[in-house]
């Protein structure tokens, strides 16, 4: 699949198939298409997959587009303002926020809906109880609030996410919470009672845009 990232402040990528070519698309991804494609509701890992979907506030299913036709195209984007960045999947799985995944193909692209590890994490982490995860052997794009900072993480390393800054992280990132301290951070510093608590190794995507206010800022 070749790709193209295009535009500046609600970037859009446009995929150019090859005959035989399929990739997985995030719900309502779709912009716009050549006649060719062929794309239908597809729901990654049956019944249960469905089941986790739904509890993690994605949609039950993913739309699965492809073609065997050559010349064919199709334009996608995220329903918000932002930037839309590339994982290759070499670098090991990613795990995915709420409305940070937006595309993905390849060998053997596995789609999961995974609980967070750590309850505290999963309750008042601000990324969920269920994240997407992503595997395989092929690329995903990542569409971030805002503008993009990526950060790779030594072993050992310690990164304080202020909740809905964090877009995705890979698998082998320990994701959990951190009080921010005193009594009078938590009610007046502006940042709640708990930041995110990422952990190396691995890399860590952020956005600069809350997911929330960038949702507010796109009505």
């Amino acid at each position: 699949m070749q790709y193209t990232i295009m535009g500046e402040i609600a970037q859009r990528a446009r995929l150019e198939f090859a005959p035989s070519e399929g990739v997985w698309l995030s719900k309502g991804a779709l912009m716009a298409y050549s006649s060719e494609v062929q794309w239908r509701p597809r729901v990654p890992g049956g019944f249960g997959g469905a089941v986790r979907r739904s509890f993690a506030g994605e949609g039950i299913s993913l739309t699965y587009a492809e073609t065997e036709a050559t010349g064919q195209f199709a334009l996608i984007a995220s329903n918000a303002p932002g930037h839309i960045t590339e994982w290759n999947l070499e670098e090991g799985p990613v795990v995915a926020t709420r409305g940070s995944f937006l595309a993905a193909w390849g060998e053997d692209v596995d789609i999961t809906v995974i609980v967070a590890r750590r309850a505290g994490a999963a309750f008042f982490g601000g990324a969920g109880l269920f994240l997407q995860r992503v595997s395989g052997k092929g690329t995903v794009l990542l569409h971030g609030s805002g503008d993009f900072d990526r950060r790779t993480l030594a072993q050992g390393e310690v990164l304080l996410v202020s909740t809905g800054n964090l877009a995705a992280f890979g698998d082998s990132v320990d994701y959990d919470i951190q009080t921010v301290g005193s009594i009078g951070r938590a009610f007046f510093g502006g940042e709640g009672v708990f930041m995110t608590r990422l952990s190396g190794p691995g890399t860590v995507l952020l956005q600069s845009l809350k997911r929330g206010l960038a949702g507010a800022a796109a009505m």
